[in-house]
């Protein structure tokens, strides 16, 4: 059994609506997920599968659909890749609250930070498939930037990668 982390997009802040955590936990079990726990109300869930990545996506996805009666994005990780991501932060000497790691399904393209526009100070880095930004005093809650590439993908602070490679480590 392989150890995933499921990262939905706009789950509880705007977008898709509400979902309790506690009917996304179910949707996991009923999808044959074990070990299923959810962390704070953003759409994080921790579970082990059989299945491959591709599969867990799938069913996730049909799921949210089916739940939400529109297409909701979601990314999948291996707990070893979300702890992968947690120790390539390129901007790990900034507090965890003002850098995030944007989740996407492929590689960002080469040029993605330079597609980037309303710039006032963040920073950015690629990842494998994420892109890093750091923020500055200001927040990400001010921020303007706009980064086409991460448009489908979807953003986590590093407190809370931190979080879910550990919640899934222990599984």
């Amino acid at each position: 059994m392989t150890a995933y982390i499921a990262l939905l997009r706009a789950v509880n802040v705007g977008g898709t609506g509400k979902l309790p955590m506690t009917e996304l936990a179910a949707m996991c079990e009923a999808a044959g997920f074990a070990k299923v726990k959810t962390y704070i109300a953003s759409g994080n869930v921790v579970f082990t599968s059989s299945k491959n990545e591709a599969a867990v996506k799938a069913a996730l996805e049909q799921a949210m659909e089916k739940y939400a009666g529109k297409a909701v994005g979601v990314m999948v990780r291996t707990a070893a890749e979300m702890a992968a991501v947690r120790d390539a932060n390129p901007f790990a000497d900034a507090p965890g609250n003002r850098v995030v790691a944007t989740f996407l399904d492929e590689a960002p393209p080469k040029d993605a930070i330079a597609q980037a526009s309303n710039v006032n100070g963040e920073e950015m880095a690629l990842g494998k498939r994420e892109i890093y930004i750091r923020y500055t005093d200001h927040g990400m809650a001010d921020s303007k930037l706009k980064i086409p590439a991460a448009k489908t993908g979807t953003a986590r602070n590093m407190n809370t990668v931190a979080k879910l490679a550990e919640m899934a480590a222990k599984l």
